[in-house]
Parts: structure tokens; C-alpha cells; sequence
């Protein structure tokens, strides 16, 4: 590690996202943000892609907080701190430290005194109160709010804008240990574990870099570009909300089929019904989780940027956001084919009862004439 080089200027980024709820009104949510808080709220964009080569679907609600104090290693700093809430029903709260002149080293240990403080193994981070104020403060927006905060995600992001000589990616790579700074290790990593954590590097001019790790990344953008963490938090946003829908379903099929197996275990009258009732629910369920994911799907469009395209796309392959969408289809063509089977059964149940109504319906008008000869 160079201990000579110093971050001009960087700041390091930790997020916690939540799923708040089903859905959010984002007209509503900022009425009523600015109702209770008084502070402005915006509609978020990607501030350097083209319009057209990069845009988010529902662009989301970015909305200020109150900084905080945090202590790093026994320094006190200020946490810059706002949230975005997502139509889909994600509250991305991120906290901003600034590391601007520190050496190397210095700027390594803060990111990693920062994930002791506010990472998922932190006992008093601040996260779960900056949560309820988002939420009690945009209530009336929610549809259905979430119950409690057991669904969340968190990633921590080095950024540097500018060190204190001009440095291009190769040369950067050479002088710092990228590798350490990721993984929060201070023993030496073996070759291949390496390997493995800087394996999703990228670059589009000579002197700008991304690395991503499943927890961390490392941006080095000297044009001040906040893009790539934008799309890092989106991916993030989507991969919360997948895993929402993946447990949802988990949960949904065992009820599922306990309720199919009673439903044809009676031989009532009301068997068709319930059959009937039963495939409604399940309707009603996949329309539901299928609007949902399809907003999910669709949060952010990469048409023509190939540079963040290249970013997102890995975001979203290392977060394993595909193979939960694929999950989550599979489980909802499971219940979209019970829905059918169902439906079938139910009007083949109406059907034998019809039949049995005419035959008796006969019998009767058979016996009625014969006692009236």
C-alpha cells in the first residue's frame, strides 16, 4: 500500500435499504414530506447519462435527512444523510463521510471503522430510527406498510474523486491494494481470493475505475460523475425487493397447498365454491406480485451508456438479482398452474351437480306422472 498517496477528494458511502411497504405514491410521499419536515424533496435522475441512454422508470423521491455524528476509531464525524424512497416500495437511506485529505491508509481504516459502526454487525447503528422517521413522516403514501424492518440490505462505497497527483486506473491499481480495501482484511488475501474479489473491474477512460464486491465498491470517477452509485444503489433496491417477493411465495405455496388439499377433501356442495374462492386469492396473487416485479424489473432502462450498462448489469449478477427473478417466476407459474387446475376442478364440480339436478329433476317428473296415472 502507498502510504504517500493522499485522497484529495472522497467521501465513503454506507446504505441501508428497507422494504417500507407494498407500494409508494411518490406525489404523495412529497406532499406529505414536506408537510411534516419542511424540507425540499426532488425526482431523482441520472445526472451525466443522456436522457435517453440511461433513465430510471419511476424515477424515485430523494429526500434530505438530518446529518448525524458518527464516531470513526475515536474521531468524531459528521454523516451527511438523505434517503430515496422507490415506487415499488424501497427506502434507500444512505449516509455520506467525507474523506477528503487523507492518505491512503487513513482512507482504508475510515471505511473500515464505518462498517463496524453502521454495518450489519453494528449493535446501535443508526439505521432503524432513521428508518421509522422515513415512515411515520410519508405514511399516508404507503400502500400497506411493511410490519417491521426485517427485510434490508446494506453495501458500503469508497468514492474518490481526486488524489493529490493524477493517477490512471492501471497505475492506481499498482499502488494501492484495492483487495484489502474491499474485503475489510488486514492479513494478506492468498492470490486467488484476490482474483476472485477484483475480478469485476471496469473502466471507460483511462483514468476513471469501479470495482464491485457483493458487500463494497470502490469508485475512482475524477469527473465527479455520481452515476455508477446511483445504478449500484438500484441494483441494490431490486435485489431487496426480490428477495421480498421470493419470501413472500416461499411462504405462500405450503399454505397453498394445505388449503388445496382441504378444499378436496370435503364433498359438500360448497366444495365448488371454495375450489372457486381459492383460484380468486390465487388471482389475485399473481397479479399482484406480477405488477410488482415488473416495476422492479423496469427501475432503471440501459439503452446506449455501454459503459454503465456494463456496471449495472454486473451489479445486478453479482447481488444474484436474476437467479431471484427467476425464482420468483418459477414460484408464480406454480400458482398461476394451481389457479388453472382449480378453476377446472371447480367447474367440473358445478358440472357433475348440474348433471345430478337434471337427472333428479327427471326422476321427479317421471314419478309425478306415474302417480298421476
Amino acid at each position: 500500500m502507498d502510504a504517500d498517496l493522499t485522497v484529495r477528494a472522497g467521501e465513503l458511502v454506507a446504505l441501508r435499504l428497507f422494504d417500507i411497504a407494498y407500494a409508494i405514491d411518490l406525489a404523495g410521499a412529497e406532499s406529505a414530506w414536506m408537510a411534516r419536515a419542511g424540507a425540499e424533496a426532488r425526482r431523482n435522475r441520472l445526472t451525466h447519462a443522456a436522457p435517453k441512454a440511461v433513465a430510471f422508470g419511476v424515477p424515485p423521491l430523494d429526500l434530505p435527512l438530518e446529518p448525524l455524528r458518527l464516531r470513526l476509531d475515536g474521531v468524531d464525524v459528521l454523516a451527511r444523510a438523505r434517503v430515496r424512497l422507490y415506487d415499488f416500495g424501497v427506502a434507500a437511506v444512505a449516509l455520506r463521510v467525507d474523506a477528503s485529505a487523507l492518505a491512503w491508509p487513513a482512507f482504508a481504516a475510515r471505511m473500515d471503522a464505518l462498517g463496524r459502526v453502521v454495518g450489519p454487525a453494528a449493535t446501535e447503528a443508526p439505521w432503524d430510527r432513521l428508518r421509522q422517521r422515513v415512515v411515520d413522516a410519508v405514511a399516508p403514501a404507503l400502500d400497506r406498510p411493511a410490519a417491521d424492518a426485517e427485510l434490508q440490505e446494506d453495501y458500503l462505497l469508497g468514492v474518490v474523486q481526486a488524489f493529490d497527483e493524477p493517477l490512471d486506473a492501471a497505475t492506481l491499481r499498482e499502488r494501492v491494494d484495492l483487495a484489502a480495501l474491499l474485503s475489510g482484511e488486514t492479513r494478506p488475501l492468498a492470490e486467488g481470493a484476490r482474483r476472485d474479489l477484483l475480478a469485476h473491474a471496469y473502466s471507460y477512460y483511462a483514468d476513471d475505475l469501479v470495482v464491485l464486491t457483493w458487500d463494497r465498491a470502490f469508485v475512482y470517477e475524477p469527473r465527479g460523475d455520481a452515476d455508477v452509485a446511483d445504478v449500484i444503489e438500484v441494483a441494490n433496491a431490486q435485489l431487496v425487493e426480490f428477495r421480498y417477493y421470493d419470501t413472500l411465495l416461499d411462504n405462500e405455496l405450503p399454505r397453498m397447498y394445505a388449503r388445496v388439499q382441504e378444499a378436496r377433501g370435503t364433498g359438500s356442495l360448497l366444495a365448488a365454491r371454495r375450489f372457486a374462492n381459492l383460484a380468486r386469492g390465487l388471482y389475485m396473487l399473481v397479479a399482484e406480485a406480477t405488477e410488482l416485479t415488473e416495476k422492479v424489473d423496469n427501475a432503471l432502462q440501459v439503452t446506449e451508456d455501454v459503459y454503465l450498462a456494463r456496471v449495472y448489469s454486473a451489479a445486478l449478477g453479482l447481488f444474484r438479482v436474476p437467479a431471484l427473478s427467476a425464482s420468483v417466476d418459477r414460484k408464480l407459474a406454480i400458482i398461476r398452474d394451481t389457479y388453472a387446475a382449480l378453476y377446472e376442478e371447480a367447474s367440473s364440480r358445478r358440472s357433475e351437480w348440474l348433471e345430478i339436478a337434471i337427472v333428479l329433476l327427471i326422476v321427479l317428473e317421471v314419478a309425478l306422472s306415474l302417480l298421476r296415472h
